[in-house]
């Protein structure tokens, strides 16, 4: 069993193209002896975004706290919050976007997609 508290693991900028305001914390992973998947924090500042992008395999999205819009592949945007639970199928264009003035945090959860590069 591994117990992490958040506070403690570093964050660090996303610097993907297209990404503004955003840092990351790899709460469980590879480092945790968990190498099938991979859970990570996303804090979005005010005003910030992710990247405008897709990737081949699915995710899992938990919003922790604020506020902000998720944007599908048509440009609609979705209203998140505290509480809500979102499911991102692969493939699927996707950004997160915080146009409000606190910040925006939410989990997100992968399969390791080092371990996919095999198959």
């Amino acid at each position: 069993m591994k117990i992490k508290q958040d506070a403690e693991v570093p964050a660090s900028a996303v610097t993907l193209p297209g990404a503004e305001k955003v840092t990351m914390q790899v709460l469980l992973g590879p480092d945790d002896d968990s190498d099938d998947i991979i859970m990570r924090l996303f804090t979005v500042a005010p005003g910030g975004c992710t990247p405008y992008h897709t990737h081949d395999y699915e995710h899992l999205v938990r919003i922790l706290g604020g506020r902000g819009r998720a944007v599908d592949e048509s440009g609609a945007e979705y209203e998140l919050a505290t509480g809500q639970s979102m499911f991102v199928v692969p493939n699927e264009r996707h950004q997160f976007t915080n146009p409000y003035d606190e910040p925006f945090e939410f989990t997100c959860t992968i399969p390791n997609p080092e371990k996919r590069k095999g198959c």
